[in-house]
């Protein structure tokens, strides 16, 4: 490596760690205030994010940071999910359960795609807002933002998406539980009915073990199994873009075909399918995919202004609200004709 580009590199770290630092600090907090007082730690980043938007404007020396740890630690995090998936434990459930959580997700998002057409909001907040309520909430909603073409609101709807598949999140954890008992589900299937519909894995944790162990095993693997629909549905996602030249049509950046990270999803689900991930690697793994989520969250709510995120209006909370109500009539009309 030349002197010149040591220089740059270090140029390059000496610009980001500011803003990095504030992304790790607010987290840390939200991390905190979460274990003492029960609130999801997505939330209450994105909120304290919020709160510190002025650190994001241009010229501060913050700025350059934040908007590294927003891309780079994001997909760092999402890559690192992988490792948490194996055949194994896909096979674990049963074809029937796995076919019903995989069409669960696909109908999603075409319902989210389709829906979005009558309320006048555009294939790309369909996909963020569909993507992340079939798959895994805020997760998904920020790698398939990675992988959609940039415009002028693309922060806005990211932490718009975020925002509102964490408080539903959290709302479905408290109700779904009793919804469960009400419809006569045994252990197994509420397991498959709490990990088929919330969508955030810590709430799907909380839901299934209120229940008992069995259900919070099974929804925690359904869950999971959610989780790994995420690599495909992005290259997906990804390849279509570019198939129909529409990052090109809106004046976006062409994206890759495979983006680095989701090779880096579908590595690691491989290693740790043929048994080379030590099982106390893969925790650590999931550990430090949550904290660099954590942090990529932080960084994203402190780019975005509060004020902007309110303009998305009524329609687009109607829209994520359908989406979610579709995939639990779904999976409680699948799980009907499966007993």
């Amino acid at each position: 490596m030349t002197t010149m580009t040591l220089g740059a590199t270090r140029q390059m770290i000496s610009d980001a760690f500011p803003g990095f630092a504030v992304s790790v600090l607010v987290a840390a907090t939200a991390q905190f205030l979460s274990e003492h007082y029960g609130a999801p730690a997505m939330l209450l980043a994105l909120l304290l994010g919020l709160a510190l938007n002025f650190l994001a404007e241009e010229g501060t020396r913050t700025a350059p940071g934040i908007g590294l740890t927003a891309r780079t630690v994001l997909r760092l995090g999402v890559a690192l999910l992988g490792a948490r998936i194996s055949v194994d434990m896909l096979a674990g459930l049963g074809g029937a359960a796995i076919a019903l959580v995989i069409a669960g997700v696909v109908l999603t998002i075409v319902f989210g795609l389709i829906a979005a057409r009558f309320v006048s909001r555009d294939w790309r907040f369909a996909l963020l807002t569909g993507g992340s309520v079939a798959i895994c909430g805020a997760s998904a909603a920020m790698a398939i933002a990675a992988v959609l073409p940039r415009h002028e609101r693309s922060e806005r709807d990211l932490a718009f998406t975020v925002l509102s598949v964490t408080v539903l999140s959290t709302v479905a954890m408290v109700v779904y539980p009793t919804l469960s008992g009400l419809f006569g589900f045994t252990a197994r299937d509420s397991g498959v009915f709490l990990g088929g519909t919330i969508h955030d894995v810590a709430q799907v944790v909380g839901a299934g073990f209120s229940i008992g162990p069995e259900t919070g095993e099974t929804a925690t693997l359904v869950k999971l199994i959610r989780v790994s629909m995420l690599a495909p549905v992005v290259l997906c996602i990804s390849l279509v873009i570019r198939a129909q030249g529409l990052a090109d049509q809106d004046g976006g950046k062409r994206p890759p075909l495979l983006p680095g990270f989701v090779l880096g999803f579908l590595a690691l689900a491989a290693l740790n399918s043929i048994g080379l991930i030590p099982t106390i690697l893969a925790e650590w793994s999931g550990a430090l995919s949550r904290w660099a989520l954590l942090i990529a969250i932080a960084a994203v709510g402190i780019k975005t202004s509060l004020a902007r995120v309110l303009d998305v209006g009524g329609v687009a909370i109607g829209l994520i609200v359908a989406e979610t109500l579709f995939l639990g009539i779904f999976v409680v009309t699948g799980l009907h004709f499966l007993s």
